[in-house]
């Protein structure tokens, strides 16, 4: 089991402004590729457990989950003393459900749109590149530096994104690098294509620690949306071979009653 420990960043403060993952049709049709979640890590409860230390550290101050309690996490083998313990900071009740004091008609008028629920952002986020968990793995990773936006951040998955980049101390600052390339389509002009990022600072963690407690983070939005997941896949195993020895025993049963009949 891992250490859960209170860690909140000096990102929170910029996490309260516009809220983040609006359009939902925006993001999911303009920016690059989506990169593939590991889909193992929903099965990982350290990761899950991990994930859900930084749902309530870096997303819970201004994004709620109101379908989802504190208790419900004792399914990621968690205790409810852990949970009281290092998890919950709004509220006393472990049977509460994960709701922020910030209400949405303040939000509203400081920041021009009430940051959205995360209870079933993950299946929320669908779209013909990929699940809804590629788009976040994608997006939480895809953020650099752009002094033209008001936030002083940008986003290749979320062009224009409204959200700053609430892990930046996690990841460190980065800067999006473009090249001009022929254009396929009209000969002897070139489009601006994205290349990659350069780093522009260090982060508290290394390039694979950070895309690791992204997936972490992801993993648990991703179990958030439907806890009983795992347990609909291990049912759906036994449903399947019990369908199979009953369509087994059924043809031997049928070919016994009509072997007789010519």
């Amino acid at each position: 089991m891992i250490k859960l420990k209170q860690h909140i960043g000096g990102a929170v403060a910029a996490l309260c402004m516009a809220g983040a993952l609006v359009g939902a049709a925006q993001a999911n049709e303009g920016g690059v590729p989506w990169d593939k979640f590991p889909t193992e890590r929903v099965t990982d409860v350290s990761a899950l457990q991990n994930g859900a230390k930084l749902f309530v550290n870096y997303c819970l101050n201004c994004h709620g989950a109101a379908y989802m309690r504190y208790n419900r996490m004792r399914d990621i083998g968690l205790t409810e003393a852990q949970i009281k313990a290092n998890l919950m900071f709004a509220t006393e009740k472990v049977g509460d459900t994960m709701k922020v004091a910030l209400d949405a008609k303040s939000a509203k008028e400081w920041f021009g749109a009430a940051p959205p629920d995360l209870s079933v952002i993950a299946r929320s986020r669908a779209g013909a590149q990929g699940s809804g968990a590629d788009y976040l793995y994608t997006y939480l990773r895809s953020y650099y530096r752009d002094e033209s936006k008001a936030t002083g951040w940008n986003n290749t998955a979320f062009p224009s994104v409204a959200m700053p980049h609430v892990l930046w101390e996690l990841q460190g600052p980065q800067k999006a690098v473009y090249e001009e390339v022929p254009d396929p389509h009209e000969h002897g002009k070139t489009e601006h294509h994205f290349k990659g990022f350069e780093p522009l600072a260090p982060g508290k963690l290394s390039t694979a620690e950070y895309n690791s407690a992204v997936a972490d983070l992801v993993a648990y939005l991703q179990w958030m949306g439907e806890p009983a997941q795992n347990q609909r896949v291990r049912l759906g195993v036994w449903v399947l071979i019990f369908l199979a020895v009953l369509t087994t025993l059924t043809w031997r049963l049928n070919a016994a009653y009509w072997k007789d009949v010519k």
